[in-house]
């Protein structure tokens, strides 16, 4: 059985997804929504800052009712961490390298859109037109790849004078990529091989990266016409399997995350609202990077583990402990919905629902297992 009296296990940051958006559009009041820190929001473009980074408990409600009935001694929840930085420039690419930099290292990307009035902060384009804001990042970070690609193209063709033999399924994907960019689409939208892929993840392009788009509308505007039809507009655009839009209000999320809980549920009760629209952010992006979790749970821990979909029982295993993954038996596993439904874990037993699943058994999501293994 896994117990953590006999495996030390380390926090582990698996996901990382960047905060981005044109200057001004609400990018840092989400970030401090989002971890719950109260960075300086200013009215004009910042141009030089150091990045801001925050953990975040992914929001999982299976993990509080275990907590709850086991009562453990420690409690994990899975994590993302978020990166804040400076907004894109149109049309400054030497700027906005700073920004590329930042996205090329991160899992997913959030973009902010500013879909909200205000005269006090100024907007880097003069006027509110969410779509526009939106279409001009996304052809930003166009360019950027296909900066990228021109110059990787050129060193192969310099290499190729010296005698030196280019890779020729790198050079295939590089041309399909800079057809594909230069009709000012982003790779996301088209698919690659599972040989393109590995030959094209060195290059870190930004516009393959599975992207959130959140509206962020002013409270006046939360729920209304205006920022129903901007939120539309919005997904017009993005026909991508690889994109999401979503819209909230910046400023409610950052004033709920100051909140102790049961101010927050009153807050959100008073704007009839069920949860922080962030929670829905978060879960989004884990589900738009294949994500999903397992569970374990006893006295000493209930933790949830951050898995690919489709990863297997053993694979699973070694999220907790190389050995456990070597020496993997059976994993003894029941839905979290089975173990509620039949209370508990004896109850599961009892009616059946408590399975044993052999090393290739896909782990679902919610899964409560317990690994046995021999070492």
């Amino acid at each position: 059985m896994y117990n953590n009296e006999h495996f030390s296990v380390t926090e582990e940051i698996f996901v990382k997804i960047a905060i981005i958006g044109l200057a001004n559009a609400g990018k840092t009041t989400i970030f401090n929504a989002l971890t719950g820190q109260n960075l300086e929001t200013t009215i004009y473009a910042t141009l030089n800052a150091e990045p801001h980074i925050g953990v975040v408990k992914v929001p999982d409600l299976r993990i509080d009712r275990l907590a709850e009935i086991y009562k453990p001694k420690k409690i994990t929840y899975a994590t993302v961490e978020y990166i804040d930085y400076i907004g894109l420039t149109k049309g400054d690419m030497e700027q906005n390298r700073k920004v590329f930099d930042l996205i090329k290292d991160a899992d997913a990307i959030v973009h902010v859109v500013r879909g909200f009035d205000d005269e006090t902060v100024m907007h880097p384009l003069e006027s509110l037109d969410p779509r526009r804001d939106a279409e001009t990042l996304e052809l930003e970070m166009i360019f950027g790849d296909l900066e990228l690609v021109d110059k990787r193209l050129q060193r192969m063709d310099e290499g190729v004078k010296r005698g030196k033999k280019p890779d020729e399924t790198e050079k295939r994907v590089l041309l399909k990529c800079k057809e594909t960019l230069e009709r000012e689409k982003p790779l996301r939208d088209i698919d690659f091989s599972e040989e393109e892929e590995k030959s094209m993840r060195h290059l870190q392009f930004m516009s393959i990266k599975p992207e959130v788009i959140a509206l962020n509308v002013s409270e006046s505007d939360l729920n209304t016409e205006k920022a129903a039809r901007q939120l539309a507009e919005l997904q017009s655009f993005y026909q991508g399997i690889q994109v999401k839009v979503i819209s909230l209000c910046g400023k409610i999320e950052m004033e709920i995350a100051q909140l102790s809980a049961a101010e927050a549920r009153a807050f959100l009760d008073d704007l009839g609202i069920e949860e922080p629209a962030l929670n829905k952010l978060i879960h989004v992006s884990y589900d738009l990077l294949g994500l999903i979790s397992f569970l374990t749970c006893g006295e000493d821990e209930v933790r949830a583990w951050t898995i690919q979909k489709r990863t297997t029982a053993q694979k699973a295993a070694g999220k907790i402990h190389s050995d456990i993954e070597r020496g993997f038996i059976r994993a003894e596993v029941v839905s979290f919905d089975d173990f509620v439904a039949q209370g508990g874990m004896s109850g599961a037993r009892d009616k059946g629902q408590l399975r044993l699943e052999g090393k290739t058994y896909a782990v679902k999501d919610g899964d409560i297992i317990n690994f046995r293994f021999n070492v």
